[in-house]
């Protein structure tokens, strides 16, 4: 099969290798769409890849091309959407149903070979069937969209309140949708590119803020009645929004970083006290994952996508890339915002 393989820092090769085949337990997935992820970028463009020669991707969707021995849940020509990660099952975080915290994880994609190629090799549990009513652009979104639920459940989340998403990318577009499905009062999205805030709109939000505006925070507040807002959700893993979102956040909020950040954090005497001053509860969120395995994130991504309450918008693709072209792609990342969006990686071109 053909695939791109990365055999050195900013060297992305599209060659010829194995076919893999099936082992009892596992099934071959004829790839179709791989989506790429923040986190292929220093694998490819910097130092972060864990050894070579290897084959990235891993927020794909394909079909069923062949089922190892003991297979009963998904046959030939099912359209699943792949689930990178691959637990051990056994630590004692697994034990808990904590599988994004299991130490002792492989993850497809980067520690074993992933989608950017035209078969993928993985474990039975780790491909999610979709209907067909969902695009296999869609499927190659679910590990974004499962972030984004994920990260809105990391705090006890109900409906009813205002609530804040601090960056417009594609989890924070998810994080908005999942939040709405779910019954908020009113969400409101905070960006500073102008498309990305046009599309939130599109894509269902009750309000965008530019936060590159002189009065953005008087504008924010008069949005909640002055209260602030219930949920913070920051997507951006934005030493700035990490900020706004101290200020913005209610009393007994419930705040969760869901993006990663890049640059060192500090805050202020005054703005760390708000904490103890609004006694709003602030968490992390990694991943996408919950008991049984792997878990309600990725059934309720298929469900929501094929009743149309997950909605899907093609603005969301920046372009989609041959995956003959592979370095070419990885080539865009090296302009700083010339990529507006996701780049999907077409395995059958």
């Amino acid at each position: 099969m053909k695939a791109g393989v990365v055999h050195a820092r900013e060297d992305i090769r599209y060659e010829e290798i194995e076919t893999p085949s099936p082992k009892a337990g596992q099934v071959l997935i004829k790839v179709k769409y791989t989506g790429i992820c923040g986190s292929d970028i220093p694998r490819v463009n910097g130092d972060a890849c864990h050894y070579f020669p290897n084959v990235l991707g891993h927020e794909f969707s394909g079909t069923v091309a062949e089922t190892g021995e003991g297979v009963t849940s998904l046959k030939p020509g099912d359209r699943v959407a792949g689930i990178p990660l691959v637990p051990c099952l056994k630590c004692e975080d697994c034990q808990k149903g904590n599988y994004s915290l299991c130490k002792h994880y492989s993850f497809i994609g980067s520690r074993e070979f992933g989608s950017f190629a035209e078969y993928v090799v993985v474990p039975e549990r780790n491909a999610v069937k979709f209907a067909d009513e969902v695009s296999f652009e869609q499927g190659a979104f679910f590990e974004p969209s499962t972030i984004a639920l994920h990260g809105l459940n990391r705090v006890n989340y109900k409906g009813g309140e205002c609530v804040a998403i601090l960056g417009g990318g594609t989890v924070g577009l998810f994080t908005m949708q999942w939040a709405k499905i779910f019954g908020a009062k009113k969400v409101v999205v905070f960006d500073i590119s102008q498309e990305r805030m046009d599309l939130a709109m599109k894509m269902g939000a009750d309000a965008v803020i530019n936060t590159l505006e002189e009065n953005f925070m008087e504008k924010a507040m008069e949005l909640t009645d002055g209260r602030g807002y219930g949920f913070v959700y920051e997507t951006a893993g934005n030493t700035i929004t990490m900020h706004i979102a101290f200020e913005i956040a209610a009393n007994k909020a419930g705040v969760c970083f869901i993006g990663t950040p890049t640059k060192e954090l500090s805050f202020t005497v005054s703005e760390w006290e708000n904490i103890n001053r609004k006694e709003f509860m602030l968490t992390g969120s990694w991943m996408s994952y919950s008991a049984p395995f792997p878990g309600k994130e990725w059934d309720l991504t298929a469900h929501y996508f094929q009743t149309g309450q997950l909605k899907f918008n093609e603005s969301l693709i920046y372009k989609k890339i041959p995956l003959s072209e592979i370095a070419s792609a990885f080539e865009m990342y090296k302009v700083p915002g010339q990529v507006k969006g996701k780049l999907l990686i077409d395995s059958e071109k």
